[in-house]
């Protein structure tokens, strides 16, 4: 079993930022994915971003580009997402995910077999 513990959230005014991390406790292979999730009270689980371990190829929701940046680091099994410009709207728990492959669809929560426990980001108008 695949452990992901997430740590970095809080609360903050609109416009700050934040750095979320997701720590694996074990060797993450080449051709697995890791992706960002986030999820509101009463709202479905969404997609935010998602890396591909080898190659760092990223991608991200439309609603999220230019402002989540979505990083690896190889050494020590861990992904970020550095949050820049936060809105109210992105008050959410946010998970990290993995899927032990080459996940298709990438933005489908149902593509990843292993989620940490979630952080709660809360954003003040």
């Amino acid at each position: 079993q695949v452990q992901l513990v997430e740590s970095g959230g809080g609360l903050v005014q609109a416009g700050a930022s934040l750095r979320l991390s997701c720590a694996a406790s074990g060797r993450i292979l080449s051709y697995w994915t890791v992706g960002w999730f986030r999820q509101a009270p009463g709202k479905e689980r969404e997609f935010t971003s998602v890396i591909r371990w080898n190659t760092g190829s990223t991608f991200y929701a439309d609603s999220v580009k230019g402002r989540f940046t979505i990083s690896r680091d190889n050494t020590k099994n861990m992904v970020s997402l550095q949050i820049d410009n936060l809105r109210p709207e992105d008050t959410a728990v946010y998970y990290c995910a993995l899927s032990p492959r080459i996940a298709s669809p990438y933005a489908d929560p149902a593509s990843y077999d292993y989620w940490g426990q979630g952080a709660q980001v809360t954003v003040s108008p």
